[in-house]
């Protein structure tokens, strides 16, 4: 009999490792250092071993079986989907998805939002030439079941046969309650049964949406968009339930729209829970068919995390999201384009966003292998966590009385606005990184034309007229607070500038010049750096030449003590002086007068508003 691979190695316990660690900590705590708490509150450890796996329920099932942890179905295709504006001009909306169709898209979408109204004969020139036994055609901003209506006309005048169609409709109210705080059950269960009626022959329409994202667009964590999302779907089953749809039928029709962000590898565990998750509330239904716990799952990638400046690099949070959505299997995938934070994305932006999908599909094969993560110690810690905080919040929203309760009631707003505080203070902070914006800004870098006050400015939802349930969910973008902040200094008569007086210790100088570099750039501010001066004397002459608004120290904590008061005295009222670093002496040059002071522990977007306010920017 063969030798197992390494098995003339001994294995080694735990404690071994962390014995290992801990030496080479040197002191440091354990805790702090290696263990990440999560938004969700549970701790992620630095390494995972087998014994970690013990007594995890989920495990052992295989693809397209039940609770479908690893997947619906025994591949990883997915659709490629693009969504175009309708408007009122039918015409160029069909032509706008027609080309898209031919350069990679699998799956068109259609807003109506801004649609006045729909017809049969409208709906006729939206799809002419698309064949709808080949594309899944999905639907979005509807309201009035004209659009149905129109499209099943459409179908019928086709000749297609209803197994062949592959649709969606996103009549989903309580979307509408999470923007705008309206909501009627009685129009809601109306609506509702009534659409599941007029699709009953056709086996793959989804006329009932559940839009999880609205909770990643106001800044909740991983597992409230997926136990609240879990709730509006649970909502939903109850109210067809109550119409006398039953459990299997209701379940068919129902589409969830995910978010997809950034945080890697939580984001597929987020896929293969909401599927385990949705099945055993399916089931709970009174569901028959396993067939029926199928979740149907579309991705887009996170709003959330665009940014305006620096907006190339939208690109690479658009590739890794999308990885994160391929590799935990969804059914299709929108990846906004680079730009759609602040304009019409044009024909560029919308081939990159395709693009994104085809390599990883057509070069990278991320469609061969179902559920590559599968056995991964840590991908199957993440998945029974995520589960389980998912599963205890969706638990005490269905104890409120189910999602329309627990929003009344400010439940939900409540969590996801304390997330959101915790998240926009770790992003003014530095916690939390966004490239481009709060941390390594492109220093020469003005706003895009298209970049307007309203774009960078968080605001709360616009009223509607009707009596409110509760107040909505606050959309925005986790970037926007330091997107003000550079924004004000881009339409600033004068740009602020900021130069570093490098003197003394040369690894210390450097350092922190292009740290507090890095710092002021943030806010849009012209920085001067400099190698190292001589003397503070020539330092401080060399910054008032250049007409500095403010002279930042850098050096070393021990030269800080008499360096900083003098270049205090030289520059007078002619400039701020900023000592870069935390020094030591730092009680003592407060005593003296030095008030500014900059470091990693720094709120960054509090102290650069500051100096904004102190130089007259507004």
């Amino acid at each position: 009999m063969a030798e197992k691979l390494f098995a003339e190695f001994p294995p080694v316990p735990k404690q071994v490792w962390e014995d290992a660690i801990i030496k080479d900590l040197k002191g440091a705590d354990y805790q702090k250092k290696l263990v990440w708490r999560t938004l969700e509150g549970f701790s992620v450890q630095p390494y995972y071993r087998a014994e970690d796996l013990k007594g995890l329920k989920h495990l052992g099932g295989e693809a397209g079986l039940f609770p479908f942890v690893r997947g619906t179905k025994d591949d990883n295709t997915w659709l490629i989907r693009q969504d175009y504006e309708v408007k009122d001009n039918f015409k160029k909306a069909n032509s706008l998805a027609l080309d898209g169709l031919m350069k990679g898209v699998t799956a068109a979408g259609f807003n109506f939002s801004q649609t006045k109204s729909v017809t049969k004969a409208s709906m006729k020139t939206l799809l002419k030439d698309i064949s709808l036994a080949d594309v899944e055609v999905n639907f979005t901003g509807c309201k009035e079941l004209s659009i149905l209506k129109a499209f099943l006309g459409v179908v019928a005048d086709q000749k297609v046969k209803p197994s062949a169609v592959n649709a969606s409709f996103d009549y989903d109210p309580l979307k509408e309650l999470n923007a705008t705080g309206l909501y009627d059950k009685k129009a809601t269960v109306k609506l509702l049964a009534k659409a599941i009626e007029m699709v009953k022959d056709y086996p793959n329409i989804r006329v009932v949406g559940v839009y999880t994202y609205a909770f990643n667009d106001a800044g909740s964590s991983i597992c409230q968009e997926l136990g609240y999302g879990m709730a509006m779907g649970s909502e939903y089953l109850n109210l067809l339930k109550e119409a006398g749809v039953k459990a299997d039928e209701a379940a068919k029709r129902i589409k969830f729209t995910f978010s997809v962000g950034s945080i890697y590898f939580m984001e597929i565990a987020k896929f293969r829970a909401a599927r385990m998750l949705w099945a055993n509330i399916v089931k709970t239904y009174g569901a028959k068919s396993d067939n029926s716990a199928k979740i149907k799952a579309h991705a887009v990638t996170s709003q959330w995390n665009q940014t305006v400046y620096d907006p190339y690099i939208n690109m690479l949070r658009d590739t890794t999201e999308s990885m994160s959505a391929a590799i935990a299997g969804v059914d299709s995938l929108e990846v906004l384009p680079f730009d759609h934070a602040f304009r019409k994305p044009g024909e560029f932006s919308n081939r990159i966003a395709r693009n994104v999908q085809s390599l990883l599909m057509d070069e990278s094969h991320f469609n061969k292998v179902v559920d590559p993560s599968a056995g991964s110690y840590y991908i199957e810690t993440l998945t029974d966590s995520i589960s389980k905080a998912a599963w205890d919040l969706f638990n005490k929203i269905e104890n409120a009385g189910g999602y329309v309760e627990a929003f009344k009631a400010d439940t939900i707003q409540a969590s996801v606005k304390e997330t959101s505080a915790k998240r926009d203070s770790d992003i003014a902070t530095r916690r939390d990184n966004i490239l481009g914006t709060n941390q390594f800004p492109n220093f020469i870098e003005v706003a895009d034309k298209d970049v307007t006050k309203k774009v960078v400015t968080r605001s709360a939802a616009p009223a509607k007229k009707g009596k409110m349930l509760g107040r909505p969910l606050e959309k925005y973008r986790g970037a926007q607070a330091f997107e003000a902040l550079r924004f004000s200094t881009d339409r600033a008569a004068k740009r602020p500038v900021a130069f570093m007086i490098t003197y003394g210790n040369l690894a210390m100088c450097r350092a922190r010049a292009q740290f507090a570099c890095n710092f002021f750039a943030v806010a849009g501010f012209k920085v001067v750096d400099n190698n190292r001066f001589e003397s503070v004397e020539e330092g401080v002459k060399a910054g008032l030449k250049a007409k500095a608004d403010i002279l930042v120290a850098c050096s070393s904590d021990d030269e800080y003590a008499d360096a900083v008061p003098q270049i205090a005295k030289l520059a007078g009222k002619k400039a701020i002086v900023v000592v870069a670093g935390e020094p030591a002496c730092k009680d003592d040059l407060m005593a003296k007068g030095i008030k500014n002071f900059i470091s990693v522990k720094s709120n960054v977007l509090e102290t650069l508003t500051e100096y904004q306010t102190k130089l007259g920017v507004k």
